[in-house]
């Protein structure tokens, strides 16, 4: 009796249809689960004996968030056969065509995970697009999967028990008892229907889209990105375990126009090796004598603290000014421009990518842009190189700061893959007495910076030396805004609505170093300050193609031991990793493929971009654009900062310009192979 009044009552609230429809997905979800125990069945031997570590909270909470996105992607036209305020859904014809697409649908995506659990163990990774690549040229492939059905049979075998379990449970709408059902297609419903039918389907229709887009999202928060597979590192320990919580349609769903890493095949194997490598040897190496015999140390016990301030573009630094600005700029970083005064940097410093995004990879595991953002391709998956992996060998405690939500931008997931032992973020901040928790919530994006910052220089002290940290700022950002207390001091400028955002940010960076020059680590410190991108620029050479990437790059060694002073070449962001690791004297190799600017000769040191398919390509007095073939313009950036005389065809120049192509190839050809061959570490 009860449950025929469950049923009379959705029946007569016309709620019949969404409730089939959260039935069926809840059946989708259960697939989904069937098979990834399967996939951790089948593939033990991988997961097994660092099972025990993993967060079981970790994994469910992973897994749900991949699930979802895959669903709600795969059945979107389900839903909407199933919601949309039409009489004609009651026919018998409508309801077999969706529920028989529920049955295929989810039946496909099933057995995708279910051979992925086979092909897992030749790629280490869920399958992405890049698969259709890699068999284009196949001509044995059926012979191939028929061998491995016969091989892996009990696996068909609970792949057709599956697809049975979806045909017996799948439910399919009965016809509402309160209306006539039209009895043939040619029939309009539409006169024997209720006004309710119509505003209750339609209100289900409009409370779904919004839950179906922040289910494939990952999230409601505006701080969330559109979750993608290197998103799931956060809930894993390694980057092949990651393989766990995601699943094979939204592994492919999500790289469908993402295959931009192949070998171009530019130039040899030997001929690219004498050019450019990435591979980063010690001396031990360079003299014969391999590292490989020596266990992994650092002849420089010094903490290293990396600084990334949001959108800090070189234009607001009145001490970096080069005269683009006019006589007697000041800029709006009073305090940046101290530091910088009793600091390293170099006359040219760029960052590597446009987006936040880019910017982790790029300074903390030497990792440049090149077409897409390194996070968002499969390569993500491989195993990563970073400046906290390397020390970490050394006994270095590490861990990342980011006053945003947990796993905002996927920070959290990358700082885990390239070895950070632990993360802070806004739930850390709450949870910490010492602070205002939420009251610091800026309201959009994070904690604002002047109390995180606060907290991050308390959290050292808590921290057992020697330390590798990093923070990533947020408050100089979009919408602009500063906490009230400083909306006198820090005014809109009417020039630029970053001004105020800057001049915030440059204050709260003061107060961090006011509060860290008291603590007992201070002295035995190297602190590197830099920015993930430029922003909103007010000078137009800063809307250059060299000054949209222009952001600082400073190394301050409170202690003097580090040389300090402007010197001349090109700093970027990717050689901020082996700079230091090479000041600290790390003794093993690892892969990094920016510079160690403290023994790489001015005239030598160069800088690397990618911005909609074209490289640019910077050495020396001159920068080229390389659109993947051939270098389509040249320029002397020093002489002509605006870049307006293209010098391509200049005779006395070629010998020069070529040159700088050959290298630049070598570079992008190491890169794209060492991305596509799993081989950015020193194994």
């Amino acid at each position: 009796m009860k449950d025929r009044s469950i049923l009379h009552f959705l029946q007569r609230a016309h709620l019949t249809y969404a409730f089939v429809l959260a039935f069926n997905l809840f059946l989708a979800y259960v697939v989904y689960a069937l098979c990834r125990l399967e996939f951790i069945w089948l593939n033990w031997e991988v997961f097994g004996a660092e099972f025990h570590k993993l967060s079981l909270g970790d994994l469910l909470k992973g897994s749900l968030a991949f699930d979802t996105s895959a669903i709600l992607y795969t059945n979107a036209l389900y839903a909407l056969m199933m919601l949309l305020p039409l009489r004609l859904k009651e026919t018998r014809c409508w309801k077999a065509v969706a529920r028989w697409l529920f049955i295929i649908v989810n039946g496909i995506a099933a057995t995708m995970n279910l051979a992925d659990s086979v092909y897992f163990t030749y790629t280490g990774h869920r399958t992405t697009m890049s698969v259709t690549g890699e068999f284009a040229h196949e001509s044995n492939l059926s012979s191939i999967i028929l061998t491995e059905c016969l091989n892996h049979w009990y696996i068909v075998l609970m792949g057709l028990l599956i697809i049975l379990f979806l045909v017996k449970a799948t439910l399919s709408p009965r016809p509402s008892s309160l209306t006539p059902r039209p009895s043939s297609l040619t029939q309009h419903p539409s006169s024997l229907s209720p006004l309710s039918f119509y505003l209750s389907q339609l209100l289900c229709l409009l409370l779904f889209v919004p839950l179906c887009i922040a289910g494939m999202r990952g999230g409601f928060t505006t701080a969330v990105r559109p979750i993608t597979i290197s998103n799931a590192n956060q809930y894993v320990n390694h980057p092949t375990e990651a393989a766990i919580v995601l699943n094979t349609p939204f592994s492919l769903i999500r790289t469908i126009g993402k295959n931009v890493f192949a070998d171009p095949r530019y130039l040899s194997q030997e001929e690219m090796d004498r050019l450019y490598s990435p591979l980063h040897l010690c001396p031990e190496d360079t003299l014969g004598t391999p590292s490989a015999k020596v266990a992994p140390s650092v002849k420089k016990r010094k903490n290293i603290v990396v600084l990334i301030v949001e959108s800090l573009g070189r234009e607001y630094i009145g001490g970096y000014d080069n005269g683009f600005c006019g006589k007697g700029y000041k800029g709006y970083t009073p305090f940046v421009d101290s530091l910088l005064s009793v600091s390293l940097t170099y006359d040219y410093t760029f960052a590597n990518g446009r987006q936040s995004i880019d910017g982790m990879p790029s300074i903390l595991s030497s990792i440049p842009r090149f077409i897409e953002p390194f996070f968002l391709t499969p390569a993500s998956l491989n195993d990563i190189s970073g400046m906290a992996g390397e020390l970490g060998r050394c006994g270095y405690e590490s861990a990342f700061f980011h006053g945003a939500q947990n796993g905002s931008m996927g920070f959290e997931a990358f700082a885990r893959t390239t070895g950070y032992d632990a993360y802070y973020g806004r739930t850390e901040y709450n949870r910490d007495p010492r602070f205002g928790g939420d009251k610091d919530f800026d309201g959009t994006w994070a904690i604002w910076d002047e109390p995180f910052l606060q907290y991050y220089a308390q959290k050292m002290t808590d921290m057992k030396e020697p330390f590798l940290t990093t923070v990533f700022t947020a408050s100089s950002h979009h919408p602009y805004a500063v906490p009230e207390k400083y909306s006198d001091a820090f005014p809109d400028d009417g020039i630029n609505p970053m001004h105020r955002c800057i001049r915030y940010a440059d204050t709260a960076l003061r107060q961090f170093f006011q509060t860290a020059s008291r603590q007992p680590w201070y002295k035995n410190t190297i602190f590197v300050l830099t920015a993930d991108h430029t922003n909103i620029f007010t000078h137009k050479e800063y809307s250059t193609d060299l000054g949209l990437y222009c952001v600082p790059i400073i190394f301050f060694d409170p202690s003097g031991e580090m040389p300090r002073g402007r010197r001349e070449g090109i700093a970027q962001q990717i050689d901020i990793m082996p700079t230091m690791l090479s000041y600290l004297g790390y003794n093993k190799p690892y892969v990094a493929f920016g510079n160690d600017l403290l023994s790489t000769p001015a005239e030598e040191t160069w800088a690397v971009t990618n911005s909609n398919g074209i490289y640019q390509y910077a050495k020396g007095s001159y920068v080229i654009h390389f659109d993947g073939t051939a270098t389509v313009a040249a320029y002397n950036y020093k002489e002509d900062w605006m870049l307006k005389r293209n010098l391509i065809t200049d005779p006395s120049l070629q010998p020069t310009f070529r040159s700088m192509e050959q290298t630049l190839k070598a570079l992008i050809q190491s890169y794209m192979q060492r991305m596509t061959q799993n081989n950015l570490t020193a194994k």
